[in-house]
């Protein structure tokens, strides 16, 4: 009897441990369909992945001259166009150029015209700093703003000549709290110790007078009278570059060249004696925001 009722409790158990077993089975069952399905998406992404890389493969690759430079990059589209109507190391005549910077002058405003030169100067050397002034036949196309600080003898003298702001002591007050609204300050050298208080100021914004470009005078009329009718400052930057104005686009081709060679004349005056071999390396003439043109000295 007692073997019978172990017999049956072995297969009781049996049957038990079966019905366990067979829901871990199904669950078994469940999970490699799964995996099944995420193998078969798999290698259908795979598939589509081959197909669109054949199809890039098959189209025709763009060309190098499509493709744009870095420094092309830099640049508008309207830019780029008017570079193209200029042959790159090519000098050009200055009637030739003169033309060409009117075509590629991109602005809807009158923009100016610019040249840039640069000389073959030892910028160590104190005696090869070029600078200086000079009226331009035809003028800039702009009236500067003149601020003169004269004696007051000269007062007189000044505002008929036509400077903006005349003055002495309460100009270099006013100049002290932040003033700054003109564009070229010319002094009588009597002024020039007063000047000292705000020399850090005018000196930082290119506005300081100085003799050797005619802004410090007893002559200060005619001066006045220069700066207004178109009188430019010229000097060398720390590469040796001269960059000044020639006037503006709505200029006639011959004003703009009796400007540039004025400038240029005056140029070749002023060398310094120094200088050995090539004075003038290169220059080019620009508009706003235009590509520039190299330009024959010659």
């Amino acid at each position: 009897m007692v073997e019978k009722k172990i017999a049956k409790k072995i297969v009781a158990k049996k049957k038990t441990v079966k019905k366990v077993e067979k829901p871990k089975e199904e669950e078994k069952s469940e999970i490699t369909e799964e995996t099944i399905k995420a193998d078969l998406k798999k290698s259908e992404k795979k598939q589509e992945a081959k197909k669109v890389e054949k199809k890039i493969e098959s189209q025709p690759k763009a060309s190098k001259k499509n493709k744009l430079k870095k420094s092309e990059k830099k640049h508008s589209k309207k830019y780029r166009q008017a570079a193209e109507l200029i042959e790159k190391d090519r000098r050009y005549e200055l009637e030739e150029a003169i033309g060409l910077v009117k075509k590629t002058s991109m602005t809807k405003f009158d923009a100016s015209v610019d040249v840039h030169i640069r000389l073959n100067v030892d910028l160590a050397n104190s005696e090869q700093q070029v600078r200086g002034s000079l009226v331009l036949p035809a003028g800039t196309g702009k009236t500067k703003k003149v601020c003169a600080i004269v004696s007051p003898d000269k007062n007189k003298e000044a505002k008929d000549a036509g400077a903006d702001f005349v003055g002495d002591q309460d100009l270099i007050t006013k100049i002290e709290k932040g003033w700054l609204d003109f564009e070229v300050v010319v002094a009588t050298p009597d002024m020039m110790p007063n000047l000292g208080k705000i020399g850090k100021i005018l000196g930082t914004k290119g506005l300081m007078p100085n003799p050797k470009v005619g802004t410090v005078t007893n002559d200060i009329g005619k001066v006045v009278k220069s700066l207004k009718s178109g009188m430019i400052e010229y000097r060398t930057d720390k590469q040796g570059i001269i960059h000044t104005v020639v006037g503006r686009i709505s200029f006639s081709d011959a004003d703009l060249m009796a400007n540039f060679k004025e400038l240029l004349e005056t140029i070749h005056k002023v060398k310094p004696s120094g200088v050995k071999g090539t004075y003038i390396k290169s220059i080019y003439l620009t508009t706003t925001m235009g590509p520039s043109i190299k330009v024959s000295e010659k």
